[in-house]
Parts: structure tokens; C-alpha cells; sequence
């Protein structure tokens, strides 16, 4: 007898003891619906410099930031730009801000912004 009566007690004390010691939760989402970012990856922009800029070509040459849409780590390469606007906007050793898609097979430049 005085064995459950220890047991019960324990299990007494274990059930009103609170799940979080202070106020560990306060302003946590506990919903289960998935967290989405402000800024969809759709329209991220990705850091990159400008390292050359072919006009005849079309190409723009950009050391750039991981761009991952297309799985692509930081590196230096150079990406058609969709636009020939895009081309007369930068120079040399201009920091942009782009997104790079796969159009048709071929990596392109579809968003260019000029930083100041």
C-alpha cells in the first residue's frame, strides 16, 4: 500500500508541473501551418558585381552570389541579358542586384538592378 501511494504521488507531482519552465513560448506560433518569407523566392535578387559587359553579344558578365533557383553556387560567369536595355544600364565594377532563370536552356538575366 505504501508503494502506490508514493507512485501516485509522483505521477500527482509530474501531472501539475507546467510543460515550460518560465514564459519560454510567449509570442511563438505554435500552428502548424508552414511559415512563409516576405519576399517569395520568385522574386529574390541576388549581390553581384559587374565584371564585363559584352553589348555585341548581349552577355553581361557577373561575379555573383549563390542563385538558388537554378542551384548555382557563387561564382563568376557570364548570363545573356533578356533585355538589351539591361546592357546600356551598367558598366564595369557596377554593383547589381539580379534574378537569373533558365529561359529556353540558356541562363539568363530576367531582373537587373543598378545599385547606388
Amino acid at each position: 500500500m505504501k508503494k502506490s501511494i508514493v507512485v501516485s504521488a509522483a505521477l500527482a507531482a509530474f501531472i501539475a508541473a507546467p510543460a515550460f519552465a518560465g514564459n519560454e513560448t510567449a509570442g511563438t506560433n505554435m500552428s502548424m501551418k508552414p511559415v512563409t518569407s516576405q519576399v517569395s523566392s520568385k522574386d529574390a535578387l541576388t549581390d553581384a558585381e559587374v565584371r564585363k559587359v559584352d553589348a555585341a553579344s548581349g552577355m553581361v558578365t557577373l561575379k555573383h552570389g549563390a542563385l538558388a533557383n537554378v542551384g548555382m553556387p557563387p561564382m563568376t560567369m557570364a548570363f545573356k541579358a533578356k533585355d538589351p536595355a539591361m546592357i546600356k544600364q551598367v558598366r564595369e565594377g557596377d554593383k547589381v542586384k539580379v534574378r537569373v532563370e533558365n529561359v529556353d536552356g540558356t541562363l539568363t538575366i530576367v531582373k537587373l538592378e543598378k545599385q547606388s
